[in-house]
């Protein structure tokens, strides 16, 4: 019930225009705060720092451009040309290459055939560069056609991108198979979108067992899965899954948000297990960062990252 009253108090801050516009001004010069800890920075440059930061410590990443749904096919093609820019520089600074993008960032909310042309605008640099694009999940309105742009894409000569799927929504199951068949590599999510619990689970319980369920699978017929969480009990039981089916560390991946759980993603790389760091930047950070205090609300008050004595002993 707490966790549910504080992702509603954060979600309702997260939508006050005028505290975003405060946010925009203020919100990263202070160094200690929130937006710094979940954050990158505004621009760019300080992504691909932090990036390269992350590599220095064994650690794999993902660019990801905080902005909201293109209303206005303008808007769209600005978010072209803010993907195709962002996949040039992080292969001109020799990065791990791999970005998140979002398809109504390209029109998807607009017109499908625009998304579509889009996309492949976006993929084609990345194809040269042999950067990983990944597709992100939204909400529940907008996953058949999600999935649709993205098969059409993958029958054509594109084999740069993966899909990221929610364990929440009752359909995954049968879209994991979708997706297993074509090879892609899924990245499973629980789901932040409140869906109706008609096409959605509710009790965390009921999340947690579609997750485990699901990443079972995955390991057991999928390509190069990839599994997000930062849930320690998760994470050990996935580390017994992938033992059980004899997966070795290299054909998956744990993937977590920058500044969420650096403790966990440390033990984890000091085990061998490949960690990929969610790295989100750009001046549109408000609504995303009060996201992330909804999950975790202590962090309003943390004073330092996480610390090593919160690692359980199955994750050692």
């Amino acid at each position: 019930m707490l966790a549910a009253v504080s992702k509603a108090l954060f979600g309702a801050v997260a939508a006050n225009e005028a505290l975003a516009r405060l946010a925009r001004r203020y919100g990263m010069r202070r160094r200690g705060g929130p937006a710094r800890q979940f954050v990158a920075g505004g621009t760019l440059a300080e992504a691909l720092a932090v990036a390269q930061g992350l590599e220095r410590a064994g650690r794999l990443h993902a660019i990801a451009y905080l902005g909201r749904s293109a209303p206005t096919f303008e808007a769209a093609e600005a978010n072209v040309r803010q993907y195709r820019d962002i996949i040039e520089a992080v292969a001109g600074v020799g990065v791990n290459r791999s970005v998140s993008i979002s398809l109504t960032r390209l029109g998807l909310g607009i017109d499908r055939a625009t998304c579509l042309d889009n996309l492949r605008r976006v993929l084609d640099p990345a194809l040269r560069r042999d950067c990983f694009v990944r597709i992100d999940a939204e909400e529940a309105t907008h996953v058949a056609e999600t999935l649709d742009v993205f098969e059409a894409l993958w029958r054509s000569p594109y084999r740069n991108i993966g899909i990221t799927l929610q364990a929440r929504l009752k359909r995954t199951e049968h879209d994991v198979e979708r997706m297993n068949r074509l090879g892609a590599s899924i990245r499973l999510v629980k789901g932040a979108y409140q869906e109706p619990k008609r096409i959605a689970y509710h009790r965390k319980a009921d999340v947690n067992g579609a997750f485990t369920q699901l990443t079972e699978r995955l390991l057991r017929e999928g390509t190069l899965p990839a599994v997000a969480t930062h849930d320690a009990g998760l994470i050990a039981e996935v580390q017994t899954q992938a033992a059980a089916v004899g997966l070795s560390r290299d054909r998956f991946e744990f993937q977590m948000f920058y500044g969420v759980r650096r403790d966990l993603q440390a033990a984890l790389v000091a085990e061998g297990f490949q960690v990929r760091v969610s790295v989100p930047f750009g001046p549109e950070w408000f609504p995303y960062v009060m996201q992330r205090l909804g999950d975790r609300p202590d962090a309003l008050f943390a004073a330092a990252p996480d610390t090593p004595a919160a690692i359980p002993a199955a994750t050692r």
